[in-house]
């Protein structure tokens, strides 16, 4: 890993600001710079870049932070600090549209559904504006459906997983053979398996419901990230852009 790169520590030294300010604050901080969604009134467009900033609690932003230093340091180190701003970003970008997309999914799926059960879509749009929602809906629709329906509106995105995810599989790419070991696995793996294990695991979660990580986390924006970090790879490679820095 070597000594702290120079766009590495300002990334982190940010995100210590923000969850600072956040133990201040508390649920201000998280109403405006957390990625809510673009229907709910707390939405804001810088939202799509300042939630990379913001976390959930300590383990949240220690895992991340550690991560993006035992990752990103050594593509800092090749690239150079512009080049790995930009790449971290854009991954951060990336899983913030999907993560979003798959949130209008779910709005519009739960949306229709209930309107062709007979429920008046201005009595929905109303309730769910001003947090609530009936229970009648769960013997109209599916109870997936309306979960589905309403965290997505009402469940803001904190955290850089989305960014981290796309380091990680930078670091996969230009380092396959490194080991890394699974807290509880605790074996080492070849980033080349590693992370795409890590990934598939994301994505069975985001499809089914059912997360081993535990419930809270945005797999899509780690689904997302993951797959914006392989396209720049991939684009990279096959123009040589690997092989120059942006210093």
């Amino acid at each position: 890993m070597g000594r702290l790169t120079d766009a590495v520590k300002h990334i982190i030294i940010i995100n210590v600001i923000f969850f600072l300010a956040t133990q201040t604050m508390g649920d201000q901080m998280y109403q405006w710079f957390s990625l809510w969604f673009p229907k709910n009134e707390n939405f804001g467009l810088w939202q799509i870049v300042s939630h990379m900033f913001m976390h959930g609690g300590f383990m949240h932003i220690a895992f991340n932070m550690y991560a993006l230093y035992a990752f990103g340091t050594p593509l800092e180190q090749m690239w150079g600090k512009k080049k790995f701003f930009f790449f971290y970003f854009s991954a951060g970008l990336g899983a913030a549209l999907i993560h979003t997309g798959v949130n209008y999914y779910y709005f519009n799926e739960g949306l229709d559904a209930l309107v062709n059960a007979g429920a008046p879509k201005e009595q929905i749009l109303n309730l769910i504006s001003e947090g609530k929602y009936m229970p009648d809906w769960y013997n109209l629709v599916s109870k997936s459906t309306i979960d589905n329906f309403l965290g997505a509106y009402n469940t803001p995105a904190v955290g850089a997983s989305g960014a981290i995810y796309g380091v990680l599989v930078a670091f996969g790419m230009l380092f396959p053979n490194a080991e890394l070991m699974m807290i509880f696995v605790p074996v080492p793996i070849k980033a080349k398996y590693f992370i795409p294990v890590l990934i598939g695991l994301d994505l069975f979660s985001g499809i089914t419901g059912y997360s081993l990580f535990g419930g809270g986390i945005a797999h899509f924006a780690h689904v997302g990230g993951a797959l914006f970090g392989f396209i720049m790879m991939w684009y990279w490679k096959k123009n040589q852009f690997n092989n120059n820095r942006w210093d």
